[in-house]
């Protein structure tokens, strides 16, 4: 491979790196071409990038870019896919499916600010909630008091009714 090419490879994985907040590195050695393509069709589906790329090169792109990615450079072995997203627990998700195989395997991942190494990190990030689930978690408990008030106003009972229902929120 030139010089040219490899430059090129390493400034498109730093635009990514910034471009996606949350990246999986991911062991796919052992998938046969039908199983790379099922995966890959999974990825797409879900919205995530998935780059087949060599370490060396993920490694310089790395090194380059402004966050210290040093804890995951001991995982820069053998077969590396990276799936970017933009979601942390999508990939996770996706690769818990495969568990019962091994295959592809989590080598580690960089999400919500923090690093994972470790296929046993697995389940932590499968854990981790969107944006969107989170802001659905709020508003779920923002309307819970709101929902007993207003049941106790249509319930057409007495003062005494409304404020026990109050005061048992």
């Amino acid at each position: 491979m030139k010089k040219e090419l490899k430059d090129t490879i390493v400034v498109e994985l730093g635009q990514k790196l910034k471009e996606y907040p949350h990246f999986y590195l991911v062991d796919t050695a052992g998938l046969n071409a039908e199983q790379t393509s099922n995966l890959r069709r999974k990825c797409f589906k879900n919205e995530i990038k998935m780059v087949v790329v060599k370490n060396t090169l993920l490694h310089k792109a790395f090194e380059a870019s402004e966050i210290d990615f040093s804890p995951l450079y001991d995982s820069l072995k053998g077969n590396t896919a990276v799936m970017f997203t933009q979601s942390a627990n999508v990939p996770a998700k996706l690769l818990k499916e495969y568990k019962k195989d091994g295959i592809p395997a989590l080598k580690a991942a960089y999400a919500e600010e923090g690093f994972f190494v470790g296929a046993d990190k697995l389940e932590e990030l499968v854990s981790i909630k969107s944006k969107n689930e989170l802001i659905a978690d709020v508003v779920a408990l923002l309307q819970s008091p709101v929902k007993n008030v207003v049941s106790g106003l249509n319930a057409g009972g007495k003062i005494h009714g409304l404020l026990d229902a109050i005061k048992n929120n």
